[in-house]
């Protein structure tokens, strides 16, 4: 078969194990595997596991299933199997063939233990959980044998029938391997395989009563499924000794040409938390809105805050697959994002704090239509309308009563060009009664409508605007990061490093083009920033964006 074309796709240690197997003869097809647990939102660390696995089998014209290791009832739902389903393909991956579910192999599954029972190498256990932690020994002290370790093959057979048909309640016995309970290694001391759990089963309904562990499923499922190349984080790293046991003593699976599992260093962000258990922390006490919260990491987070999915696969690329722990820095993820956008999103104008101008020598009756570029280099994505009168929005930003030579933008006396428009002129202002500018009142140049003005005239400032009339009232989400430190994850209390300001919420007014923007797709909101409608609360009537990234990189963006 072809290899991939490492000219096009930089190398990483994963794909030089690949290309030694297939040369080899060791495999002749690639066959991966994203295989995550139905129990939760997947976030951006899962996007470079779907990245790595889906792009390997693409490059090397193999396989990859979407798998759902499906093991635990109690914590698992059939609304996250369907999120994960919806996540992988709006990253613009497929799994070949059907979607697989561990819970399919279960009565496999539950034959291997069986087999591993009959050789002598699994036990029942009826240790509780005190006892259990307490023979299992320390870091620095190895464990004690269970007083049940050695019953017959012919007892536990019997035995591990009675969990099956429901004889014995939660917790009373386990099945363990018989592996070694003075390993260095704590995972090998023993592990449990099966565990009593009266739970119905979102795939298998009531028919189970005793469930595999993880550890114990996920290695025979890859193995079931003729997985070459099984890929996972370095957290996996020690259970890597118990997924070689488990297929080293099963007669169907001790063969050269097995499933192997290798491991890279999992994502971890600035600002980020990547700990399923601390951002559903951040969800129960309501800390975000939800799981889809913009400023949270996950995917469905992500695409509410109009992230595309060329910019995370692009990350994933950039940030490259190795052994080594690291923090990405924030700006890499905002550049794939910036730098998309840039090139594909449309521009528009919106005002975020408005304050008015009246343009005093404008006719009042008077209303034109301006046209606009879509895009400053796309020619073919066409032109847009823009509604001009004598009263506009600008941002208050853009106006101040004096200003040295630096400000590039409107100062009493001072002449500034609206951008794709007229040139106007500050003459005064109204305040209120903090002393807050309301209202600027202009004159215009009605020679000076475009780029490129009659007479010739330079005007160093340039601003963006809305016609007052015709503009539509916009909620704008100005998010940052929800952490206040680079490395969140190693704050004694998340309490203590969360930022009072990740949401800014602002009151303005966008073109009334935008009342047709569709959700999730981001507009460059000229001068602004990068916004995309809210795909939950944003209507015709009642415009809500979001904050997707600002125009360049600020602390904690």
């Amino acid at each position: 078969m072809d290899h991939v074309d490492t000219e096009v796709r930089p190398s990483n240690f994963i794909r030089n194990i690949i290309d030694a197997d297939l040369e080899s003869g060791k495999h002749t097809q690639v066959q991966t595997r994203f295989p995550p647990e139905p129990n939760g939102f997947l976030h951006i660390g899962h996007a470079k596991s779907i990245c790595l696995n889906f792009g390997i089998a693409k490059d090397y014209q193999g396989k990859c299933n979407l798998r759902f290791d499906d093991t635990n009832p109690e914590k698992e739902d059939i609304d996250y199997v369907h999120s994960i389903q919806d996540d992988v393909r709006w990253l613009g991956f497929q799994w070949s063939g059907d979607i697989h579910y561990s819970s399919g192999y279960f009565d496999q599954i539950h034959q291997y233990a069986i087999e591993l029972i009959n050789k002598g190498l699994a036990y029942v256990c009826f240790l509780n959980a005190d006892e259990t932690r307490e023979y299992r020994g320390t870091l620095t002290k190895p464990g004690k044998n269970s007083p049940y370790r050695d019953t017959t093959p012919e007892e536990n057979l019997a035995l591990f029938e009675k969990m099956r048909l429901g004889e014995f309640k939660e917790g009373e016995c386990a099945l363990r391997a018989k592996i070694d309970m003075s390993s260095s290694f704590m995972v090998m001391r023993d592990p449990i395989i099966y565990r009593v759990r009266f739970a119905h089963h979102h795939q298998a309904g009531d028919k189970w009563c005793i469930y595999p562990m993880y550890d114990f499923t996920h290695c025979i499922s890859d193995a079931i499924e003729g997985i070459t190349h099984s890929i996972c984080t370095l957290e996996f790293q020690d259970n890597r000794r118990v997924y070689d046991w488990v297929l080293d003593n099963l007669d169907d699976f001790n063969k050269p040409n097995r499933t192997r599992q290798y491991e890279f260093s999992r994502l971890n962000i600035e600002y980020t938390l990547m700990s399923k258990r601390k951002l559903n922390d951040l969800v129960d006490r309501k800390i975000v809105s939800g799981w889809d919260d913009p400023r949270m990491p996950t995917i469905a987070g992500l695409r509410r805050r109009g992230y595309t999915p060329a910019s995370i696969r692009e990350f994933c690329e950039r940030i490259g697959v190795t052994k080594v722990e690291n923090l990405i820095e924030v700006g890499m993820l905002n550049a794939c994002i910036r730098e998309d956008l840039n090139e594909n999103a449309p521009r528009a104008m919106a005002v975020v704090d408005p304050i008015k101008v009246v343009i005093e020598n404008y006719p009042e009756a008077q209303q034109e239509t301006l046209s606009a570029p879509a895009h400053p280099t796309h020619e073919h994505l066409g032109t847009r309308e823009l509604p001009f009168g004598r009263e506009l929005y600008i941002d208050a930003a853009d106006f101040r009563e004096e200003a040295n030579k630096k400000y590039k933008r409107l100062v009493l006396d001072k002449e500034v060009r609206l951008r794709n428009a007229y040139v106007i002129k500050a003459l005064r202002c109204d305040k209120d009664e903090q002393g807050k500018v309301t209202t600027v009142y202009c004159s215009y140049d009605a020679e000076t409508l475009g780029k490129n003005p009659a007479d010739g005239r330079k005007v160093k400032g340039v601003i963006h605007w809305v016609e007052a009339a015709s503009a539509k009232p916009a909620e704008f989400r100005i998010y940052n990061s929800l952490f206040t430190e680079a490395n969140p994850a190693g704050a004694e209390s998340i309490d203590d490093v969360l930022n009072p300001t990740s949401l800014v919420v602002k009151h303005g007014f966008a073109e009334a083009s935008l009342v047709t923007a569709k959700a999730e797709k981001a507009y460059q909101f000229e001068r602004e920033g990068y916004f995309c409608a809210d795909n939950k609360d944003s209507k015709p009537d009642s415009l809500v964006f979001n904050l997707t990234v600002a125009l360049r990189d600020t602390f904690g963006e």
